[in-house]
């Protein structure tokens, strides 16, 4: 399977913005938008002007590589939006957002997704009591997320009893029994990513 390998804070450099793609080292001194924000490459200081096909591309692009996925991976959740109710743009974060890596991410039991990816491929997380180990897993509102009874003593999930975690209004989470909850479905609002997802469906509607 392809697999991007790559400096991951390249990505951010190349959309002009933070896609927090680091973890921790996103919000220090050391984040790579703080000490270098041009675009990669000996051309990066040269302004080119943007073409809309070029502004859509560099929109999809951002959001594709915030919440790690392959193009055709990201194409079929803009299928599956197009086919809900509801306004198609909203649909297809929504459901980027309900992707099992994404709600580990969210919960602080990861530091970036790709971590949160990882975790969820080691099979260190069960909804509703199963183990899952499959990252675009989409929860729906009444999941309970856990981390595996066996894997709670390792060093990384062990502190979360002493962290003070934010989660989004859609989701709860105890760090005493380590259970989170999707209390509701995520909506536009929810997501923090400056993202204009009008854009990307004007780029696939061509």
């Amino acid at each position: 399977m392809a697999k991007y390998t790559d400096a991951d804070c390249r990505l951010c450099r190349r959309e002009g913005c933070k896609l927090f793609l680091k973890g921790d080292r996103c919000i220090s001194p050391k984040c790579a938008m703080e000490k270098r924000p041009v675009v990669p490459g000996q051309h990066g200081l040269g302004r080119k002007k943007v073409t809309d096909y070029g502004q859509q591309l560099r929109e999809k692009q951002k959001v594709k590589r915030a919440y790690g996925l392959l193009e055709k991976q990201f194409r079929g959740y803009y299928e599956k939006a197009t086919r809900m109710k509801g306004v198609v743009g909203e649909n297809m974060l929504s459901l980027l957002e309900r992707r099992l890596d994404n709600v580990v991410y969210r919960l602080g039991i990861g530091d970036s997704r790709s971590e949160s990816r990882q975790v969820v491929n080691h099979g260190h997380i069960c909804v509703n009591g199963k183990t899952v180990n499959i990252p675009s897993y989409l929860v729906k509102v009444g999941d309970e997320i856990t981390i595996k009874e066996s894997s709670r003593n390792l060093p990384k999930f062990a502190q979360l009893k002493d962290m003070k975690i934010v989660v989004p209004k859609w989701l709860e989470f105890n760090t005493n029994t380590m259970v989170g909850k999707i209390i509701a479905l995520p909506k536009r609002d929810d997501i923090d990513l400056n993202i204009q997802e009008h854009m990307i469906i004007e780029l696939y509607s061509r």
